[in-house]
């Protein structure tokens, strides 16, 4: 009798270890199905979107639709400058300097130009309406020649033009030439 209980022993751990090994190989399966459904779902649901046809039923949605995927997010802000302004003197327009508020944005903005040594604001912008942009910029403070670190903080306004509801800052170089 003591010669069988070792032997039940060994076969029951060897059925043991066949059932978890094919509990692990039912649960890897599984998992590889899900991410194969998803990549083809994925891939309908955009194919879907571009066989549409449009009507005189359905042309407005089509066009609303179309209007919100190229919009940023409410709050987020995409940028549209160059990061280096020439100005030929401290108190000449520049020739490069540019800002926009692209089309694709939700808000208006302004900016304010802070120098990173000493803090003080050097130019502050008009509000930019949603598809506007500024360039020929003048700096509200008279700089000596040299190039001058600067920050660019931009403020995104509510629909009302009245609050900031987020500010974007971004690095600038400001160069006087003469």
């Amino acid at each position: 009798m003591s010669n069988t209980e070792p032997k039940n022993n060994v076969e029951a751990k060897k059925k043991g270890g066949k059932i978890v090994l094919i509990i692990c190989i039912l649960i890897i399966l599984a998992l590889i199905g899900v991410v194969i459904y998803l990549l083809l779902n994925k891939d309908g649901e955009e194919q879907g979107r571009r066989n549409v046809v449009v009507n005189e039923d359905n042309v407005d949605k089509i066009i609303e639709q179309m209007q919100d995927s190229e919009r940023v997010a409410d709050g987020y802000y995409e940028m549209t400058m160059n990061s280096t302004w020439y100005f030929e003197n401290g108190t000449a327009a520049s020739d490069n300097a540019y800002v926009e508020n692209t089309v694709t944005n939700t808000n208006s903005v302004y900016f304010d130009i802070v120098r990173s040594d000493t803090g003080e604001t050097i130019f502050e912008s008009p509000i930019i309406p949603v598809g506007s942009h500024m360039e020929g910029i003048t700096l509200d403070k008279d700089l000596d020649a040299g190039t001058y670190d600067c920050v660019l903080i931009y403020h995104l306004l509510d629909e009302e033009n009245e609050n900031d509801i987020s500010t974007v800052r971004v690095s600038v170089t400001i160069v006087i030439e003469n």
